[in-house]
């Protein structure tokens, strides 16, 4: 960010939660623009590759977790070791170069400027020339459950999400340090309940588009755990509806 901000004295910092993504770290890393970030941190949640042994040769800072977390369980880590290191600006971005590392910028800058507390990159968000996300790959399956989730939780949440799914995400220090990250799920509900803890908290989002990238080593669940997911999407969805409207308050939130 120093080319951005001269004399900027925030603290950006990287965080990279991996599990098998040997074959996609140095072209995500390759892609990440020079001087917009001060540190990367990877965490690896006990890969079955080598992962952890390319990670080493191309990062500095590189955890590892000896049993499998959860993707949720990763962040945690992520961002509990960014918060340590100094982290003013955390920005997650996936090793399996499914978002685009070039937008890592735009991903920081809404934050550096005292716009916005969280920046989330949407794949719904169109390009006026490439289109959208079913353009760039994704399949429609994947898209029509996307949207009619984000749909529905939007309704549910009283919100306008363009996309609650996007796993490409930049938080202020000041955001991170007032959740209490171990209260919620280890698996991929984290991502989901994280959001509703910051629309309780009514704290500012920026969106910006990303394009979709689908190849065969980009990361993606199974059916049967992205029925589970899709059921446990709408269920915060639920109880945060029914908390929003003071009918049952949700402890989660509180």
């Amino acid at each position: 960010m120093r080319y951005l901000l001269q004399g900027a004295d925030k603290k950006v910092i990287v965080v990279m939660p991996a599990y098998n993504a040997s074959r996609t770290l140095k072209a995500t890393l390759d892609e990440m623009p020079a001087g917009c970030f001060d540190e990367i941190i990877l965490v690896d949640d006990a890969s079955t590759d080598d992962t952890v042994e390319r990670a080493r040769e191309l990062i500095e800072t590189v955890i590892v977790h000896p049993s499998n977390r959860g993707y949720g369980g990763n962040q945690k880590t992520c961002y509990r070791t960014a918060l340590e290191r100094g982290a003013d600006i955390v920005v997650m971005v996936h090793p399996d170069n499914q978002y685009n590392p070039r937008l890592i910028p735009n991903m920081v800058l809404p934050i550096y400027l005292d716009q916005a507390d969280v920046v989330l990159a949407s794949r719904f968000i169109q390009d006026p020339l490439k289109g959208g996300p079913v353009a760039g790959g994704m399949p429609l399956l994947k898209y029509f459950v996307n949207r009619g989730l984000t749909t529905v939780q939007n309704w549910l949440m009283g919100t306008f999400f363009s996309e609650f799914h996007t796993g490409y995400r930049a938080f202020s220090r000041k955001v991170l340090e007032s959740l209490d990250l171990e209260r919620l799920s280890d698996d991929y509900l984290f991502d989901n309940q994280i959001l509703a803890l910051l629309v309780e908290r009514r704290v500012r989002f920026a969106q910006i588009g990303v394009e979709t990238r689908y190849f065969p080593e980009a990361h993606t669940i199974n059916l049967r755990r992205g029925i589970v997911y899709a059921w446990g999407c709408l269920g915060v969805g639920w109880r945060y509806f029914l908390h929003r409207k003071g009918i049952r308050r949700w402890p989660l939130v509180q």
